[in-house]
């Protein structure tokens, strides 16, 4: 509960604070991110509980982009989004960031550790995916750490260590 407070915390301004002059739709992008981790935890209880799971985290891995590469574009040209490729190296090194670790190596691990552990002992360490994205954020694009997003932290650590602490000895 502490760690999802805290995811809660770090994403409250933009859900739930005043709206941006700037970027009066910066809210569309948090909630995005929480439907992206409701369909990250049905994916987990699909792989768990159906044949997926005995297929080889590669090729699981690999059904997933596939139907993503097919799939995203389509969507992406029926809701009207502007295509450009001048990208700029920071552009480019970032989607190469991002394929590489952020798709590839992450849920490669994620889905060998599923094979091999509970989804119950492994399930609360989805919380550090925020910490990884605020520390790339202020590291990667000199976004601000603020005091509310260093309370949030402190909650999602506080959060994985409750749920992985050893029970006391009777």
């Amino acid at each position: 509960a502490g760690a999802f407070a805290g995811v809660g915390l770090a994403m409250g301004d933009g859900l739930f604070g005043p709206a941006n002059a700037a970027l009066p739709r910066a809210w569309l992008g948090d909630l995005l991110g929480l439907l992206a981790g409701l369909l990250w935890a049905l994916t987990t209880v699909v792989i768990r509980t159906t044949p997926l799971g005995h297929v080889a985290p590669a090729k699981q891995l690999l059904y997933q982009v596939a139907v993503s590469t097919a799939v995203l574009p389509l969507l992406s040209l029926a809701l009207g989004e502007r295509w450009s490729f001048d990208f700029s190296t920071f552009a480019t090194i970032s989607l190469l960031v991002q394929a590489l670790l952020g798709a590839f190596a992450s849920y490669l691990a994620w889905m060998w550790m599923l094979a091999h552990y509970p989804a119950t002992k492994i399930s609360v360490f989805v919380f550090l995916t925020p910490v990884f994205a605020l520390l790339a954020g202020a590291g990667w694009l000199g976004e601000p750490v603020t005091p509310g997003l260093l309370v949030a932290l402190t909650l999602v650590a506080a959060g994985i260590v409750l749920v992985n602490r050893k029970p006391a000895a009777v």
